[in-house]
This record gives structure tokens, C-alpha cells and sequence, in this order.
């Protein structure tokens, strides 16, 4: 009995396998996949189905569901980018008050906006930039406008009231606005079929409130690095470079596994790799590829320490810098290495994330097949434009 208890608990409600591959669980065989999709370059396709999971292939134990995929190829990147990003409305990073003639006045506050709050429209009126909403207020005369905000994703209508500032005698809100962010992480993977790339590994959060910045459009462009502040117990390093001219591609996601976008041009002969599932991730060598100065993407020897079997769709393991070279030139993992693929036996298994401030050798990665999975609402963007 006590066997069975803990096989129970050990094998998820959910998994994923490849075609005729199978999983198992100690000597609890789980399920074998029978489908064949075909060529690699041909559009993934996915099935899903329940199997009853037996210990020792004898005693049923629990029943689970199985999705069988076809194996995903992708090319990895590891080249630093450029990330320009628009918000869809505005972002409120911080509430202030105004000087009027009776005094210091806060419209946001009354109004009960918050910090990380973002304007969508104004009485009906889209807006996507801090001049616009800035004009609105300007022109309103004072009077009560309709502001459609979200927070917490969530749609709600709030009523404000501009004030007149004594100091220029123009009607304002008393809020600070930001409508646009930039920075630079590195490229993971891209899908040589339709051009689909993905970067950092995290999402672009705002610098003042800690928010996701929710995307209307953004760019990614070609960046050249020129050299890190390494990195030191106590103190995060980071990458020092700058955009150049060339563009690389659109953006269209920024969720909490990346960024996505689609590639401008590419080489449809590139090689590719396969990309691991979560449960063919194992502790041991692997290697990243990343650009930490102006001589390229190069590969670097890593340890997978650890392997985290929780939701958290970011911090799925951690990983220690071994290599001598990457630590002479940067102390371990900096900022913008974010998105540096993760290789292992061959295969893509994820992407850097974060470093640990206390001790820059090591830091948190992703799951690549968290990645590729999110990518397909990228996809679903192509399929229907």
C-alpha cells in the first residue's frame, strides 16, 4: 500500500510525451506515444488522450492525461538584440499632486487610480502615448473625463477631473506616465518554417512598479555589445552595448516566459536542434551560447544544479557557470544574458533568466519547452492575418 501511495504522488495529472517515446516513473510504466507526424519541418500537430498508469505495469494506480506531440526543432540564437517595446495604453508609474489656487490637489487620487494602472482611453478615445494623454487634459477645461483603465487584467471605468496648475495655467492630471520601455537581452530560439523567435526567457516588466508592460507593438533590432560590469556577490553585473541599425524582427508577445515576435528575414537552412520536453531535463554539463563582447555568440560550460518539478513557469532549475573564460570575462551570469539558450545531449532545454545577487556564478532558467509553447499564440497571430 505504501508503494502505491507514493507512485500516486510522484506521477502528475498532466504529461507530455513525443512520438514513440514514453515515460517512466521508477518502474511504473505510464504510457508509450504510437504516433508518427512525419518530417520535422512540418507543422506540429498534437493528440491527447487518457491512459490508466499501472505499477509495475499490473496495478492501476491513477488515471492521467497525455498529450503526444511532435518533437519541436528549432535554431538556437544566443546573439544579443535590442527590445523596443509600446504599451497598449499608457502605464501610471507614479501619482503626484498638482499646485492650484486652493492648494496642492491630487485628480489620481481622488479619482482612486493606482501606481501600475494602465489608461486605455479617454472618454472613448484610444491613447498610446504620455503627449497625447497629456493634450487631453490640457484641452479639457477642467471637466470630468471617462477614463477606461486595467488593472490586475481587469477592464473598469473611473471619472476624472483635470486641475488647473498655478504655476502655467494649464489643466493637468498630476500623473506620471510611462508609454514605451528599451533594453537588451539575447535571442533563444528561432523556427527556421515561419521565423518565430524568442527571447530572455522573462517578461519586460516596468522599472517603477514591477508590472508586466502590457505590448501594443514593439521592435527588436541588432545590438552590439562592447564589453560587462562583471558581476559581484552582492551586486548584479550587466552588459554594455548599444542598438545598431539593423532590425531584426516585430514583437508581438511579452508574457512571463519572454518575448516573441517574428524575424524579418532568416535563413530557412540553418541547423536546427530538437527541443527537449520539461521531463528529458537532467542535473549535469551543459552549455549556453551567448554574446558578451564585440567577438560573438560563443558556447560556455554551465551545471543544471537543480531541477524544479512546481508551476513557476520561470525558475524551472538552476544553473552554476563552470566555465573559466565566461567567468574571467563577466563573474557569472549578467544582465541582459537573459533568453542565453541552455544546451544538454544535444537538445534544447532552456533559457537563463535570472542571477542570483548574492552569488553571480549562479542563477535561475526556463524550460525551452515553455518557451515554444508560448510561442504558439504567435502563431495563432500569423494564421489569422
Amino acid at each position: 500500500m505504501m508503494l502505491l501511495v507514493v507512485g500516486y504522488v510522484r506521477i502528475p495529472d498532466e504529461m507530455t510525451i513525443t512520438e514513440y517515446d514514453e515515460i517512466n516513473v521508477g518502474k511504473t510504466y505510464v504510457c508509450q506515444a504510437l504516433v508518427n507526424y512525419g518530417a520535422e519541418d512540418v507543422s506540429p500537430v498534437e493528440t491527447e488522450y487518457s491512459t490508466s498508469v499501472k505499477l509495475f505495469n499490473i496495478f492501476p494506480i491513477k488515471s492521467a492525461k497525455v498529450k503526444v506531440s511532435r518533437r519541436k526543432y528549432v535554431v538556437p540564437g544566443g546573439n544579443a538584440f535590442g527590445i523596443r517595446l509600446y504599451t497598449k495604453g499608457v502605464m501610471i508609474i507614479r501619482i503626484d499632486g498638482v499646485t492650484t489656487p486652493s492648494g496642492n490637489v491630487s485628480p489620481g487620487k481622488a479619482a482612486g487610480l493606482k501606481e501600475g494602472d494602465m489608461i486605455i482611453s479617454v472618454d472613448g478615445v484610444d491613447v498610446y502615448r504620455n503627449r497625447e494623454l497629456s493634450a487631453i487634459f490640457a484641452s479639457s477645461g477642467g471637466k470630468t473625463l471617462k477614463l477606461e483603465i486595467e488593472r490586475d487584467s481587469k477592464k473598469k471605468e473611473i471619472n476624472f477631473t483635470p486641475v488647473l496648475c498655478s504655476e502655467d495655467s494649464t489643466y493637468k492630471g498630476g500623473l506620471w506616465i510611462r508609454d514605451s520601455t528599451a533594453g537588451i537581452g539575447t535571442v533563444t530560439w528561432y523556427d527556421r518554417t515561419n521565423g518565430i523567435f524568442a527571447g530572455l526567457g522573462h517578461a519586460v516588466c516596468d522599472a517603477d512598479t514591477g508590472e508586466i508592460m502590457p505590448l501594443s507593438g514593439g521592435d527588436a533590432v541588432e545590438a552590439e555589445i562592447k564589453g560587462c560590469y562583471k558581476g559581484t556577490n552582492g551586486s548584479a553585473g550587466e552588459l554594455c552595448g548599444v542598438f545598431s541599425s539593423g532590425s531584426i524582427g516585430s514583437l508581438y508577445i511579452n508574457g512571463e516566459t519572454g518575448v516573441y515576435g517574428i524575424m524579418d528575414s532568416f535563413d530557412a537552412d540553418d541547423k536546427v536542434v530538437p527541443v527537449a520536453l520539461r521531463q528529458e531535463v537532467k542535473t549535469g554539463a551543459a552549455q549556453i551560447i551567448c554574446t558578451v563582447d564585440d567577438t560573438g555568440a560563443e558556447y560556455y560550460n554551465i551545471e543544471i544544479k537543480k531541477i524544479f518539478d512546481g508551476t513557476d513557469n520561470q525558475r524551472n532549475m538552476v544553473i552554476k557557470v563552470t566555465d573559466p573564460v565566461l567567468l574571467e570575462k563577466t563573474g557569472g551570469i549578467v544582465q541582459g544574458m537573459s533568453g542565453s539558450p541552455i544546451l544538454q545531449n544535444g537538445m534544447l532545454v532552456g533559457a537563463v533568466t535570472h542571477v542570483f545577487v548574492d552569488d553571480p556564478t549562479e542563477g535561475y532558467a526556463i524550460f525551452a519547452q515553455n518557451m515554444t509553447e508560448t510561442a504558439q499564440g504567435v502563431e495563432e497571430y500569423l494564421k489569422a492575418s
